[in-house]
């Protein structure tokens, strides 16, 4: 064995040959405590009924609360699933709507349209003064409540 230092060995296997002691950490000194503060201290550690009963029912109410907020919560989780599935239905049908109206669309053909119209059912462009124009409120539609005057 070889000393590097006082009270240290270099020890060559697996046994100490000498612990160094254990430092116990200095106790403080404790404060005397007055006796009115002794007292207080006791009576805070007691419990009257009338306080256990408040916090009985605070810890009630705040179960109460707490339950019936967790209703609300699971109440708009569902509203909002159930209004995202119905946005998907629309959209669904909106594409759909559009597919159907693009297939008729592209299905119409006008100018078989114009020529059962001349040909079959004997009608004519419009000529010149035959067309009367009407003031309205609305630009959609006229509705006709007399006879149109002829301009023959």
């Amino acid at each position: 064995m070889k000393t590097t230092r006082q009270n240290a060995y270099y020890v060559q296997g697996n046994t100490v040959r000498k612990a160094q002691p254990v430092r116990q950490m200095p106790e403080r000194p404790q404060k005397r405590v007055s006796n009115s503060v002794r007292k207080n201290r006791e009576r805070a550690k007691h419990m009257s009924a009338g306080y256990v009963l408040f916090l009985c029912a605070a810890l009630v109410s705040a179960g109460i609360i707490l339950v019936y907020y967790i209703g609300l919560q699971s109440d708009i989780t569902n509203s909002v699933k159930h209004i995202a599935a119905l946005e998907r239905q629309l959209n669904g049908l909106k594409v759909a709507n559009e597919e159907n109206y693009s297939r008729i669309s592209s299905s119409v053909d006008l100018e078989e349209i114009r020529r059962i119209a001349i040909q079959e059912l004997g009608m004519q462009y419009a000529k010149e003064g035959q067309i009367i124009s009407f003031a309205s409120e609305n630009s959609d539609y006229v509705k006709q409540m007399a006879e149109i005057p002829r301009k023959d």
